[in-house]
């Protein structure tokens, strides 16, 4: 399952030629990210009090079409799972015409605060956590979701 947020380009991201700064593809990325951990019902500051901490180990952004001052970009947000200590978030980031402007994907885990390791199942600690579990790409999929930036 596919979540996806909107969001509106703002003033503060962009560079002095109007395009948006690389920077803030970065920032729309964890912006739908952490919507979508919100969406799935986990509780950042429970994840955090009981000793776990989401960390990115990698980040690739790849440009393909300039995003501008005043448009709206859908920004996606889809989870691979693995059988490792990491996991994938895919984030399409699409203009209000329909153009895909960007892809982001981040390779991340999650921290175990007092070992500082990586924990060995991340699916497992995520989807304990989630009410709703399929928005992460965890069992219990159905159809994609949309909720407002």
């Amino acid at each position: 399952m596919s979540f996806s947020t909107r969001i509106e380009v703002r003033v503060s991201d962009l560079d002095p030629q109007l395009h948006v700064t690389g920077a803030a593809y970065h920032q729309f990325a964890d912006h739908a990210r952490f919507a979508c951990v919100q969406a799935a019902g986990v509780s950042v500051d429970e994840l955090i009090a009981s000793g776990l901490g989401p960390v990115n180990l990698e980040t690739v952004l790849r440009f393909q079409r300039e995003l501008r001052g005043g448009d709206t970009v859908e920004v996606s947000c889809s989870w691979e799972w693995g059988t490792g200590k990491t996991y994938r978030v895919e984030h399409v980031l699409t203009r209000a015409d329909g153009v895909v402007a960007a892809t982001v994907t981040n390779v991340s885990g999650l921290l175990d605060l007092a070992a500082r390791r990586l924990v060995t199942d991340p699916a497992r600690q995520w989807a304990v956590r989630a009410s709703h579990p399929e928005l992460l790409g965890l069992p219990g999929a159905a159809q994609g979701a949309t909720v407002g930036g």
